[in-house]
């Protein structure tokens, strides 16, 4: 018999709908139950492509002498942390005090009111290194309930103390404190920790740097620091070469468990590649190299085709397992190549690494460790030829691998990572030229402001086409989104994508801002719970504070409106010394940091975006990185101020090149304009 989960638009929790535990999902009603009848939440917070959650629902919450305990002593309560952030923000801060590290799944104890008393993440079903069974757990923790309620009441008071203190952090920095100097301090610290030989940063597990290679790649384009892109592309070959990129279907997983980027944890989430897509193709910009070009579409390419609601919303994740094993999707035998390629598989598995020992538990992996040409060299064959050859295999093993079982899809559509990738496929439409992602952006942006909207503007967390939008949206939700339309707009300067993006600040500033400086991650009117949670660190992707920061330095270029750079600015400079000592956990407030002090271009086209006149003025714009602009097209009198008051020159489509607020001489010939911006 199904529990209440099984009215759940997560699947997630929809995955434990079946188990004997008497779940509730967060609701008032659980809560309301744990006050009456006196008894402590159990909370167990995770997400569909977690690999160890898994494992401790199949061997604890579908034992049925474990749910009868916890159905016995606690109130359970089951959350998806990608549909409630906030929860997940407030608990994990709890368990990472009491324990001093983090993860999922996590298991978090609570007062009927809500304070955490003792918290983990993995229980095992018996005594196991050094962790109790979660039968014993349970049974402990019951006893002390009813035996040490003081003392249970009183630690509970005191983390609860503990974590509003920690969420008090204001912005009061000053504006002297952001200088060129700060860049100098995060680019040595990056150094030091940089892995020379491997690429990335640090030692395993090695999770994909997107927005630390992205201030990089600004610092090179800024200053010309050689070091700083070789950093970029010497990590980005490795992770393209290694098993983290999936060689035949395109996108990554979601990081290395090796320092060779070779095994990966086997899950692909929407942020991740949506934060890769858009590097490799700054990175091919900047380079010319065709491996980034090729990783980006490979990459776009999975998504739009296997990640994709019909009607234009991006789904969350792909798990790590399938038929109960971590990655069986994506591993091959030696005998499974021959089978399938024939004569063509001893390229192929010199080239990809295939032997019949394998590399990874007597499977293989598909990775490059050898160097193309060098693999070409061994072969007798021309780099042209056998990519040809590779690429015909390639395909070949897809289709095999598509007749396996797949990995369990979490089809909700989440607002905040939808933004990121409607990001990626509006930017890679207009640099790369490929109408076809820039009609996959505008597929996407129409479906977000149908499915994800309410008619009051306000925006929704989560969608899946079962139960429709749920939960209030949160900062990273407008932030993200508004960013994603921002890119969307710079492609194809449709004025309602801007109008929706100010639209999303100028809600963010009216809901979600702190008078003390930055934005709380929940708005004015959510729901009342432990403490209001405000982060600041950007961690698997950009915190909303930091997009938010970027959202609206480039609104107040485009409109000219002090308010909104007069906010983030000094965001950005009360978190100066937190980028300098902690450059990686920083990185996106580096790159605002480097657009404040980048003297930042806004750029004026004024005719029809569409025109030939438009497209060669605009085509001058794009051919080179500029991550210190912002552009508008279209005619004079539009809703975007920066186009207001400017007029043609002799009726043809004119380029306005400025610099907060003040303009050189309109130009009109693509020459003129290459020249004013500096080629």
């Amino acid at each position: 018999m199904s529990n209440r989960l099984i009215h759940e638009n997560s699947p997630y929790l929809r995955q434990h709908a079946d188990n004997p535990v008497d779940w509730y999902p967060w609701s008032e009603e659980a809560l309301e139950r744990a006050r009456i009848e006196d008894k402590p939440i159990l909370l167990s917070i995770g997400y569909a492509a977690c690999h160890w959650c898994h494992v401790m629902a199949h061997e604890s919450f579908e034992n049925p002498a474990t749910a009868e305990l916890m159905n016995r002593y606690f109130i359970n309560i089951k959350v998806d942390r990608e549909e409630r952030p906030d929860l997940d923000s407030i608990y994990m801060s709890a368990v990472t005090a009491m324990t001093g590290h983090g993860g999922w799944p996590m298991t978090v104890f609570l007062t009927p009111d809500g304070r955490p008393f003792y918290g983990g993440t993995y229980y095992p079903p018996v005594p196991r290194h050094g962790m109790p069974a979660f039968g014993q757990l349970l049974a402990a923790l019951a006893q002390a309930w009813t035996e040490q309620r003081d003392e249970i009441e009183r630690s509970a008071g005191q983390m609860a103390d503990h974590l509003r203190q920690a969420s008090l952090l204001e912005f009061a920095g000053r504006l002297g404190a952001l200088t060129h100097d700060l860049f100098d301090q995060a680019l040595n610290g990056l150094l030091r920790t940089f892995d020379a030989k491997l690429g990335g940063f640090g030692r395993a597990p090695k999770f994909p740097p997107s927005m630390t290679l992205e201030f990089l790649l600004r610092m090179h384009t800024r200053r010309g620091d050689a070091m700083a892109l070789h950093m970029v592309e010497h990590t980005l070959t490795m992770m393209a070469r290694g098993g983290l990129y999936d060689h035949l279907g395109g996108g990554f997983a979601r990081y290395s468990t090796d320092d060779r980027w070779l095994v990966p944890h086997f899950e692909k989430m929407l942020y991740d590649n949506a934060l890769l897509a858009r590097v490799y193709l700054h990175a091919w910009q900047v380079t010319g190299e065709p491996l980034y070009r090729r990783v980006v579409e490979e990459t776009l390419d999975f998504v739009a085709h296997e990640m994709r609601h019909e009607a234009g919303g991006f789904y969350s994740s792909y798990d790590a397992d399938s038929e109960g094993e971590e990655g069986k999707f994506y591993v091959w035998s030696a005998g499974e190549i021959r089978a399938a390629l024939g004569p063509e598989a001893e390229l192929f598995m010199s080239y990809y690494d295939v032997s019949d020992g394998g590399n990874w538990e007597g499977h293989n992996i598909l990775n490059v460790p050898r160097a193309p040409a060098d693999v070409a060299a061994s072969f007798g064959l021309e780099v042209a030829g056998m990519e040809q050859r590779l690429a015909a295999a390639r395909q070949t093993l897809y289709d095999v691998r598509a007749g396996r079982v797949w990995p369990g899809l979490d089809d909700k559509v989440l607002t905040a990572w939808n933004g990121l990738m409607l990001a990626a496929f509006a930017e890679a439409g207009r640099i790369l030229g490929r109408p076809d992602y820039t009609a996959v952006a505008t597929e996407n942006a129409n479906f977000l402001y149908t499915q994800l909207r309410d008619v009051d503007g306000r925006l929704r967390r989560s969608w899946n086409s079962a139960g429709g939008a749920r939960y209030n949206g949160y900062l990273e939700d407008y932030a993200f989104l508004a960013g994603g339309l921002l890119a969307l707009y710079q492609t194809t300067f449709e004025p309602r994508w801007f109008l929706w993006a100010r639209g999303l600040a100028d809600w963010m500033l009216t809901h979600f801002r702190d008078e003390a400086g930055g934005f709380y991650d929940t708005s004015d009117d959510h729901e009342t719970l432990l403490h209001r949670p405000k982060d600041v660190q950007d961690n698997a992707t950009p915190s909303g504070n930091s997009m938010a920061a970027h959202v609206l330095l480039a609104l107040g270029l485009y409109t000219g409106e002090g308010n909104y750079w007069d906010v983030a600015e000094p965001m950005v400079a009360a978190l100066a010394e937190p980028m300098a000592r902690y450059p990686g956990a920083f990185a996106h407030w580096l790159s605002a940091t480097g657009f404040i002090l980048g003297e930042p271009l806004e750029i004026a086209v004024v005719g029809d975006p569409q025109a030939v006149d438009a497209q060669e003025l605009l085509a001058t714009v794009r051919a080179r990185y500029r991550p210190y602009t912002v552009v508008a097209a279209g005619e004079s009198g539009d809703v975007v101020p920066l186009l207001a008051d400017r007029a043609r020159l002799d009726g043809r489509a004119t380029a306005y090149v400025c610099r907060r607020f003040v303009c050189r001489l309109p130009v009109n010939e693509p020459a003129a304009l290459a020249e004013q911006l500096g080629e």
